[in-house]
């Protein structure tokens, strides 16, 4: 990873592929330029083939091409393991509901040939450019799907040999740096004892809400080894800067006052301390043992550079003393990251 530069801030696509709204072009087009103007060089954009069934990837190719950026002023990272099919029900069937106005289908595809198949067609997809990270997305859905023991060992194997087919074309130059994009850690350090990776990306795990002790421990273990770890999803899918949806699911304010509560006692501590909670958020997920960067996403153009702001922002030490004396904080969290 040495020939690896990550800022702080990268830039998620999600929203180019029409997450829960339907953005217009011109709306997306601004959105990609904001985010290469306000970064270092290269701009990092994570995408993935799952992203609006490709709409995404498409997208940001579309873009860039149309802003004339350079190939060598980004770097683009494509989460592999979902295709691009043809539509032949009235919405997508990999994941209903929450894309709007897509025009084709996807289905998982982890394996060798599976995993080179999606490559290709993400590089399609991007016209010009070229995704130059590449890792294996949603593992642990992969797995999940299982219907025996036999069945997910058999599952795992597929995983092996993606990771196998991507250490080929890291060999032959075709790309940069292999990771992974997981919503579980656990299958993350799984995969870590049996692959070696560039960088991982650690998605609604690692938060000022829940950063587990265990996950600390793991992340402490990357960060010995030089693996670069990407932060991802560090509102807990919103809730934290004032959503109702606690890592995409929708809360009951009686059933999760637990969570509500946490929030009410977090916000009132940022208000006397004159913090945004999007700033407190960032910045706790932004200091974790090896974490390099965090991917943000945005549907709005205008909040590409508050959100690049957010990482060079300082919290007073005092802030995280009261966010450990009222419990909102682990005790146990080292104060060297905070």
């Amino acid at each position: 990873m040495k020939e690896i530069s990550l800022p702080q801030i990268i830039f998620g696509t999600s929203g180019l592929g029409n997450l829960y709204v339907a953005l217009p072009d011109d709306a997306k087009r601004a959105i990609v330029a904001e985010s290469v103007r306000c970064s270092p060089k290269p701009a990092v954009f994570d995408s993935a083939g799952k992203y609006g069934a490709g709409l995404a990837l498409e997208s940001l190719g579309l873009c860039l091409t149309q802003l004339n950026v350079k190939p060598s002023d980004v770097l683009i990272s494509n989460k592999l393991g979902w295709l691009r099919t043809a539509l032949k029900t009235t919405e997508p069937t990999f994941e209903p509901g929450v894309w709007r106005d897509l025009k084709y289908d996807a289905i998982q595809r982890i394996s060798y040939h599976g995993i080179l198949e999606c490559y290709e067609q993400g590089n399609e997809l991007l016209g010009n450019y070229r995704a130059e990270l590449v890792s294996v997305h949603d593992p642990d859905e992969y797995l999940a799907k299982a219907k025996s023991e036999q069945d997910q060992a058999q599952r795992y194997r597929d995983i092996l040999e993606a990771y196998r087919a991507l250490n080929e074309l890291k060999r032959d130059g075709k790309v940069k740096a292999i990771g992974v994009g997981s919503k579980d850690w656990r299958i993350i350090k799984k995969i870590t004892h049996d692959v070696k990776l560039d960088w991982v990306m650690i998605a609604n795990s690692m938060t000022v809400h829940s950063h587990p002790g265990e996950l600390v421990e793991f992340m402490q273990e990357l960060e010995k080894q030089g693996t670069l770890i990407i932060n991802s999803a560090v509102f807990n899918g919103g809730f934290l800067t004032g959503s109702a949806y606690y890592n995409y699911r929708l809360t009951d304010p009686v059933k999760d006052k637990h969570l509500y509560r946490w929030r009410e006692l977090f916000y009132g501590l940022c208000t006397d301390y004159k913090i945004k909670p999007a700033e407190a958020c960032v910045a706790f997920g932004l200091n974790g043992p090896g974490v390099k960067s965090i991917a943000m996403n945005t549907t709005n153009p205008a909040k590409v550079s508050q959100n690049v702001a957010l990482a060079s922002l300082k919290i007073p030490t005092q802030f995280w003393k009261e966010m450990k004396q009222y419990g909102l904080v682990d005790e146990s969290y080292a104060s060297i990251y905070l």
